[in-house]
């Protein structure tokens, strides 16, 4: 048991580490994109890390397996240069056993990635969903911000408020420009006034009514504008699209999909289950592929190690989609890719595998 705790410790720590580092590459990107979205006025900026938190376990799904994969090989792959590894085996302690150990390491992590891909990724993506159907039905001026320049509509309008109230009813130092016809009859419309607000009808129709401005209208390049002065100006507010419905399939609870005659959906959880199953093949083959000895040193065979692993999931991947087009029975779905891999672990395992012949003096002195 000793041994076993600082095996799974080794090997946990790296894990957790490893993971960090891909966690915050891959969250500092998706960020980056929502961020931009919020910058264009398409999200409520203040939703920002909700939305990542319910993004977290789907990110967490992938990001384990791999982890553990490269936490096996640099844990164990130090241990090899540092002669540990020759201390156990002179100790007694076979490569099968090794290989045992680790697979109890696998198992800790196979649970997590089987709870996050059965329940906790699916509820993320649900919450996600209905998060942004809940943005998209605001307006722009339930995330505009004062003092910034808004753009909306692909470029079609521009907003600006110098200033705004809490309940983002009344608007100070107004400017909205809008474009509208093609790139040979472009016009444009703006809309300057001191003071501005919504107003909410009976029927839900919105308008923004302003107060003291001006309107220009014209062809960009013509000296034909049209100027118009007003005391108050009312603008009709498009409704926004209120959406409830959530057409994710990889949003829908998993024991929905038991039983279900769609291909999607039977490849859907056919994908649910085969990651926490990756994790205990990958687990099996990174052991022999940590095997490094001090003069070849430590990264020699992670480049093809990763590369073998990127093959694994890349091929997962492939075989769903072929599975939904139809170009695979959903009998076979992801399965036998799993089976493959199992057959190259027990390639690389060969020698941990098979019985271990008898020294010649033990057996001669047994007989």
């Amino acid at each position: 048991m000793i041994v076993f705790r600082y095996l799974s410790r080794e090997v946990l720590l790296t894990l957790t580490a490893v993971s960090g580092v891909l966690l915050l590459i891959i969250m500092s990107g998706r960020f980056i994109k929502y961020l931009a979205q919020a910058a264009a006025g398409q999200l409520d900026p203040g939703v920002l890390f909700l939305i990542i938190g319910y993004r977290l376990p789907g990110f967490m799904v992938l990001i384990l397996p791999l982890g553990l994969f490269l936490g096996v090989l640099l844990a164990y792959g130090r241990m090899y240069l540092d002669s540990e590894m020759t201390v156990l085996s002179a100790n007694g302690f076979s490569d099968r056993r090794i290989l045992w150990y680790t697979q109890g390491s696998a198992l800790i992590v196979a649970l997590i990635v089987a709870i996050l891909s059965l329940w906790l990724a699916p509820a993320g993506v649900l919450k996600t969903q209905q998060l942004f159907n809940q943005q998209a039905a605001m307006t722009e001026f339930d995330t505009l911000a004062a003092g910034r320049f808004q753009s909306l509509g692909s470029g079609q309008r521009v907003t600006y408020a110098g200033g705004l109230s809490e309940d983002r009813t009344q608007l100070e130092d107004l400017f909205i420009t809008e474009r509208a016809g093609g790139i040979d009859d472009t016009t444009v419309g703006v809309l300057v006034a001191e003071t501005g607000r919504q107003q909410m009808n009976v029927d839900g129709s919105r308008y923004l009514v302003l107060y003291d401005g001006y309107r220009y209208d014209g062809t960009p390049g013509s000296a034909d504008f049209r100027v118009i002065s007003y005391d108050t100006y009312g603008v009709l507010l498009p409704k926004p699209e209120i959406a409830t419905e959530v057409t994710d399939r990889e949003g829908i609870p998993t024991l929905q999909l038991f039983g279900h005659s769609d291909v999607d959906l039977r490849a859907e959880l056919q994908w649910r289950l085969a990651l926490p199953l990756l994790v205990f093949i990958v687990a099996f083959f990174a052991v022999p592929l940590s095997r490094v000895n001090p003069r070849q040193g430590r990264f020699l065979k992670l480049l093809p190690a990763v590369m073998l692993y990127m093959a694994y999931l890349a091929l997962l991947i492939s075989a769903r989609g072929w599975m939904e087009s139809g170009a695979l029975p959903a009998v076979l779905g992801l399965w036998w890719v799993h089976v493959l891999f199992l057959i190259i672990g027990v390639v690389l395992n060969r020698q941990a595998l098979l019985p271990q012949p008898v020294p010649r003096e033990i057996a001669h002195a047994h007989s």
